[in-house]
């Protein structure tokens, strides 16, 4: 197999990741293989004389053995891209929320335009042999660009967030257009079998796709070969990280400072889809149904910020911040408060302290692509004296983490009852499960994830036969 280019929407230097999703996941693969990553380089410049879009600036650097390469936007370009159409209208249909979506006709095209422009940015740079792995999202209709410019190098496309079923697809204005984009592709990638199902529901009813069996369909005069691959993490290295200095110093700080409390963990972008008041009202009801939980279990919940901008992302800051208020204020005491709400990003190198100084993690989202937290937090626990996974079964992690305690985070009552559970899991319980979820997440880590999703591109033939 020829280099590896992996494409995305934001580039980071894979020496230097911050925590969790795409940015880890990508720049641990590529640092294994080198190769180069191609994306947005972070910056808005202005358009070109009488206000029209520039044509991006293209920037080169070598970080260690991997190329980075990355274009700049102007600001029409990277607002009806980036928070217009990809933010503005994938990401809300895609977690299932229409009625979160702004369908403006303008940010479609604008979206097409931006991949056409790193489709001109990205041709030259190839080689022939090159293998191509274009990342979520901003660029479904990546490949087909590029297609469209001659290039026959072998594409694989891999989606990080859910993919819905084909009714909710369907109510994005020429969903027809942006689901054929994914027949240029070789390989198409999903988190989950349910998402897998979806796209296989959406090709045959809205595209009259031909199933050819072997995860393969034909349609457009194209075969496509689509995929479930469950990304990982990589676990030796998470709990090498548990053995710095600042890992140990949070978890040696975290352990002294709640010596007499139990401690709930939830860590979250704050976004919509993660099912934080959902979360936070279920605390409540712990406490009020459970009353010796009062003066005695905490939540540290950890929101990073997200989007600050758009309208949803400040109403639920708001909202997130009333009702750890009114928790606190209903349940707390001079020396206790039921509930932490922390509106900062952690630092990745304090990650495995924090987890593994907490009896319970809390990954409640209402809908996810997968959710690496809860693997981070399964690796970081002591096998000796494990905390306990309460999990979404909307999360994509919940087809692999069986031992979970799964729950419907829309059921308060029910995700109350499983927290007070995990809290007073029996030892031999506690590690039986993290055995088995340890054993699973080893498993299937971000290597296998690299390994398997590259040998079967490496085997798939060309999409225009058969």
């Amino acid at each position: 197999m020829g280099r590896l280019v992996a494409v995305s929407n934001r580039v980071a230097d894979p020496r230097n990741l911050a925590a969790g999703g795409l940015a880890v996941a990508l720049g641990e693969a590529l640092k294994a293989t080198g190769g180069m990553w191609f994306g947005w380089s972070g910056k808005i410049v202005e358009a070109a004389q009488g206000g029209t879009p520039g044509e991006g600036e293209l920037h080169i650097q070598q970080a260690g053995n991997v190329t980075l390469a990355t274009v700049d936007l102007c600001r029409e370009d990277h607002d009806a891209y980036y928070q217009g159409y990809s933010n503005g209208v994938l990401w809300p249909v895609f977690h299932y929320r229409i009625d979160l979506a702004d369908f403006d006709s303008g940010y479609l095209n604008i979206y097409r335009r931006v991949n056409q422009l790193f489709a001109r940015k990205l041709a030259p740079l190839l080689r022939p042999d090159d293998v191509i792995w274009i990342h979520d999202y901003h660029l479904i209709p990546l490949a087909s660009e590029l297609r469209a410019m001659g290039c026959g190098q072998r594409m694989g496309f891999f989606l990080h967030i859910p993919l819905p079923p084909p009714l909710i697809l369907a109510a994005i204005p020429q969903h027809e257009w942006l689901m054929r984009a994914l027949f240029a592709y070789d390989l198409v990638g999903f988190q989950s079998q349910l998402d897998l199902e979806h796209f296989s529901r959406y090709v045959q009813s809205e595209a009259q796709a031909e199933p050819m069996g072997e995860y393969r369909f034909r349609a457009f005069h194209r075969t496509v070969r689509a995929q479930a691959f469950p990304i990982g993490i990589d676990v030796d290295e998470f709990a090498a990280l548990g053995q710095c200095e600042e890992s140990r110093e949070t978890y040696e700080m975290m352990r002294g400072q709640y010596s007499s409390r139990r401690l709930l963990l939830g860590i979250d972008r704050l976004d919509y889809s993660k099912g934080l008041p959902q979360r936070l009202k279920a605390v409540r009801t712990l406490m009020a149904q459970y009353p010796e939980n009062r003066r005695s279990a905490t939540l540290i919940q950890i929101a990073a910020p997200s989007r600050e901008t758009v309208d949803a992302y400040a109403d639920l800051r708001r909202e997130l911040e009333g009702l750890s208020g009114a928790i606190n204020g209903e349940y707390g005491e001079l020396d206790w408060m039921p509930v932490r709400y922390i509106h900062r990003t952690t630092a990745r190198r304090r990650l495995p302290g924090l987890c593994r100084a907490c009896r319970v993690a809390l990954v409640t989202p209402l809908r996810d692509g997968m959710n690496l937290v809860a693997k981070e937090f399964v690796a970081a626990q002591d096998p000796d004296d494990p905390g306990v996974l309460v999990l979404s079964r909307f999360a994509g992690a919940a087809e692999q983490l069986r031992e979970a305690l799964l729950v419907n985070p829309y059921d308060i009552n029910a995700t109350a009852q499983a927290i007070q559970q995990a809290l007073h899991m029996p030892l031999a319980e506690r590690q039986s499960r993290h055995q088995k979820l340890l054993e699973r997440i080893r498993a299937q880590d971000v290597h296998w994830w690299r390994r398997e999703y590259l040998r079967i591109l490496g085997e798939t033939d060309g999409g225009v036969g058969g």
